[in-house]
């Protein structure tokens, strides 16, 4: 018979995860411990440890990640026009096969 599955905390996964990385313990001590899978701790370990950097990023250098909302406003403007523009010369061709 198969365990429901269950959802872990963030607090919890932390926790796992962080006696995973300090190697005072077996992953099937760990296992036992926490009552989780020794796979599950290791996946837990490695987002850890990937993602370790992201504690100590400033709010300036998470906003300066993303992309730039001028630029990509500009260019929306821009294809807006141009398609605005070609729809009306497509308008104005007296050619049957262009109006499709």
């Amino acid at each position: 018979m198969r365990r429901p599955r269950r959802n872990h905390s963030a607090a919890f996964k932390a926790k796992v995860a962080i006696a995973a990385v300090k190697g005072d313990e077996t992953l099937v001590a760990l296992a036992e411990r926490f009552d989780v899978h020794p796979n599950q701790i290791t996946q837990w370990k490695t987002e850890l440890i990937q993602r370790a950097a992201e504690v100590f990023t400033t709010a300036t250098e998470k906003r300066d990640a993303g992309p730039d909302l001028k630029t990509l406003h500009a260019k929306i403007g821009q294809l807006a026009l141009e398609n605005d523009f070609l729809s009306g010369a497509l308008g104005r061709i007296d050619d049957a096969s262009a109006k499709r």
